[in-house]
């Protein structure tokens, strides 16, 4: 990325706009995914009053706490990695 205060390119813009996406997307399937593994048996089962309840309300709780975590994992991830200078390039150490 560019310095502080500095204009980002198009291509930095894209880069940006593309990881945002792919952060939403990866959080909301796995978030998913733990609610449905949580919550699951109380609907599969066909359970009733306080353990359905909890069960829900569990799945709920770590499922947006997995949401969070994932989005902010990916984009920190992604602002600490920095872009290559040249793009499409490669290192020939490499």
């Amino acid at each position: 990325m560019t310095t502080y205060g500095g204009r980002r390119t198009q291509g930095e813009r894209d880069a940006i706009t593309v990881e945002i996406g792919y952060a939403l997307c990866s959080a909301a399937f796995a978030a998913a995914v733990l609610f449905g593994a949580v919550a699951g048996p109380a609907y599969l089962f066909g359970l009733t009053g306080g353990v359905h309840r909890v069960l829900v309300g569990a799945g709920a709780v770590l499922a947006v706490v997995v949401f969070f975590v994932r989005v902010a994992s990916v984009l920190l991830r992604f602002a600490r990695a920095g872009q290559p200078s040249q793009p499409g390039r490669t290192n020939p150490d490499s």
